[in-house]
């Protein structure tokens, strides 16, 4: 009982402190706000297929589920010369990804299943400048990452305040040096808009989900009357 209860508290931890003394910020997730996900599949396409793909949904997928015109998908969102039922592919293949990275960037259809919405969140507003690292950056919530920042322009720079406690220094906090080509509250509004874009990929069918949880729901509860009606029924003559 103790070694599940340790386990527990050990994973609660995980999901509540990334890396150091960095507290995970919450992401306003909605997957009702089909504008954010507009918004959301335009930052995706614009910042990260370039290097990582979402292969588990289609552009005619993301057309049907957000209202929009086919063609309205393809002009805005969608790169140049992609067709209305391909996949999100990435612009890279594997040689150039293996060269430049030394792996192939991961597929970020399940991400967000698999990290969580406020992880991401707070991982793409987490990176730093690092001149140790090979592009230069690190981040707070993936120490040692190994991918450039691809927010960089519309966010600007951190660096890092440690707090130190003899020959411990743990991450602290961020403070931004260089201003971006977007407000705080706009970087934070792109980053909220991209990662719900995320979830939604990872499950698009969520919200049909839950509103038919509910029917079914309704559904076993009137079973479980009428199966204890019956059963009163037949056992009525049994002592």
């Amino acid at each position: 009982m103790k070694k599940l209860l340790s386990l527990f508290l050990l994973l609660l931890s995980f999901n509540v402190f990334a890396s150091g003394g960095v507290e995970l910020q919450d992401a306003d997730i909605d997957l009702n706000d089909k504008v954010s996900l507009q918004r959301g599949a335009k930052h995706f396409v614009t910042y990260c297929l370039g290097c990582h793909s979402a292969k588990q949904i289609r552009y005619l997928r993301i057309a049907v589920d957000l209202g929009l015109d086919e063609k309205h998908v393809l002009k805005d969102i969608a790169p140049e010369g992609a067709g209305i039922y391909e996949q999100l592919h990435s612009a890279m293949n594997k040689h150039d990804a293996e060269k430049w990275f030394g792996t192939q960037p991961p597929d970020l259809s399940l991400i967000a299943r698999s990290r969580g919405a406020d992880w991401l969140y707070s991982y793409l507003k987490g990176f730093y400048t690092d001149k140790s690292r090979p592009f230069g950056v690190n981040n707070a919530i993936f120490e040692d990452v190994g991918m450039p920042n691809p927010l960089w322009q519309l966010q600007g720079e951190q660096q890092p305040v440690y707090e130190t406690d003899g020959e411990k220094r743990t991450l602290e906090k961020l403070v931004s040096t260089s201003k971006g080509t977007q407000t705080a509250q706009e970087f934070d509004q792109t980053v909220n808009d991209l990662v719900n874009f995320l979830v939604y990929v990872g499950e698009p069918v969520q919200l049909e989900r839950q509103q038919m949880g509910k029917y079914v729901l309704f559904f076993l509860f009137v079973f479980l009357a009428i199966a204890y009606l019956l059963k009163k029924e037949y056992w009525k003559d049994v002592h």
